[in-house]
């Protein structure tokens, strides 16, 4: 084998206790302290960010920008291809699982600096593309939306990247793939979101960057904690188990919080009041009564009923205000659910027009088809709606 398994256990394994045997072949980290203090500092090398990471940083950003400015899944994902090797992420993990404060400050500040440079190259789009190009962004409301499904790819790709970056630092490539595209796409929708003036887009692609940070650097921690790394001191057990509360906290916290906001649980939610309207009631005409002939010889003419119009009542159409609380305005989408496009973004008070199609309801929510003031037609929860002119069976 090569020279970095050598080292993975002691050179002479069959003099060694059977339990401390299986033991050591089960870890990837070697027994022996002298041996496991040169592995660690071997694997923090890997980990430390180099010239290199922030290059290509920068390169990935300049393509992920382009993507989400003409709405181009493909770009986005090339831009996750050229991304470097998410080596801080795995630091972040190894400082916290061998209770490092050094080390894990180290490479949260070389994540941040290249978090910031992703940012800022997506701030710069955003606000080069807004006054020239129309931008729909469909793409990044969606990267800056909070998902199960990936939660679970960065779980896989930070576990995998964590276990492959001890293993050999290239063969980390392609699970730090997975880390890229879930750190580096929504903060580069937040850039262009604050860029674009784009409302919601620059604070919830913080949000989800924040959260999916806190599980790469969980999912790490524990990847390499299974495999045999441990805190060399009592202090590396308290600052483990801190930085680990911390992540969990934070979670909890920002997940519960994107779900009441995304779904509008547990809000107060607007009582439409009932306004009457007056209705048409017909009224009856007289009808003339032909006179009855008199025994004369001369004909005399009988009159002959005239019709009358009777008025018929239209439509009135049926308006509402959009009333979403403390989120500040709601999505237009163009399908009734929350994965459907959104057309627009509507404000507190907007004034839409509900059109007669019957509501849809989707998954315990109820959709209806509405029409802005500027002709856009698409679907938004009728509890966003309040009601100024109510239509029966609302």
């Amino acid at each position: 084998m090569n020279q970095f398994n050598a080292t993975l256990t002691p050179d002479d394994p069959e003099h060694m206790p059977p339990a401390r045997r299986r033991r050591a072949r089960r870890l990837l980290a070697p027994l022996e302290p002298d041996e496991r203090t040169a592995f660690i500092d071997v694997i923090a090398h890997r980990a430390s960010p180099s010239f290199d990471f922030f290059l290509f940083s920068v390169i990935a950003a300049l393509v992920i920008a382009g993507g989400f400015i003409v709405d181009s899944s493909a770009l986005l994902l090339l831009g996750a291809l050229l991304a470097p090797r998410m080596a801080p992420a795995v630091g972040l993990a190894l400082g916290t699982v061998l209770g490092s404060g050094r080390f894990f400050f180290k490479s949260l500040i070389g994540l941040l600096v290249g978090g910031l440079l992703v940012f800022g190259t997506g701030y710069l789009a955003g606000f080069a593309a807004h006054s020239r190009l129309p931008l729909s962004l469909s793409q990044a409301h969606l990267i800056a939306q909070l998902s199960w499904w990936d939660f679970l790819v960065l779980a896989v790709g930070a576990t995998l990247t964590s276990i492959f970056m001890v293993r050999s630092e290239q063969s980390a490539a392609v699970p730090s793939v997975a880390l890229a595209y879930e750190l580096y796409l929504p903060l580069s929708a937040a850039g262009i979101g604050l860029g674009a003036g784009e409302p919601f887009l620059f604070p919830d692609g913080l949000v989800v960057f924040a959260l999916n940070l806190a599980w790469a650097a969980l999912f790490g921690a524990l990847a390499l904690a299974i495999i045999g790394f441990r805190p060399l001191t009592l202090f590396g057990y308290t600052f483990g188990g801190v930085i680990a509360l911390l992540g969990v906290i934070l979670l909890i916290g920002i997940s519960g919080a994107g779900a009441v906001f995304g779904a509008q649980i547990a809000l107060p939610t607007p009582i439409p009041t009932a306004t009457p309207t007056a209705t048409l009631t017909s009224t009856p005409t007289l009808t003339p009564v032909p006179p009855t002939a008199t025994p004369t010889v001369t004909v005399t003419p009988t009159l002959t009923a005239t019709s009358t119009l009777t008025p018929t009542p239209t439509a009135t159409p049926v308006l509402a205000l959009v009333v979403a609380g403390e989120a500040g305005g709601a999505h237009l989408r163009a399908q009734p659910n929350f994965q459907a496009p959104s057309l627009a973004l509507l404000a507190n008070g907007s004034l839409v027009q509900v059109l007669p199609d019957a509501p849809v309801e989707e998954s315990g929510n109820v959709w209806m088809l509405v029409r802005t003031s500027d002709s856009k037609v698409g679907w938004i929860l009728q509890t966003l709606l309040s009601t100024a002119t109510p239509a029966p069976n609302w």
